[in-house]
């Protein structure tokens, strides 16, 4: 898992991002969370959004 969180820290920081509640920007930040899976934080933009769901 921790392998998986890397590899989509190195594809995706810096990178273009657009959700679809309108939001805009290059990703900052990829985080594991316990709850949600993979969240990520957008530069501008307060706040982290999952992006994938984790199952225990």
């Amino acid at each position: 898992m921790l392998r998986e969180l890397h590899a989509a820290e190195t594809e995706l920081i810096g990178r273009g991002v657009i959700l679809t509640d309108g939001k805009a920007g290059t990703l900052d930040h990829v985080y594991l969370d316990g709850v949600h899976g993979l969240r990520i934080s957008i530069g501008g933009h307060d706040g982290n959004w999952p992006i994938s769901t984790g199952s225990f």
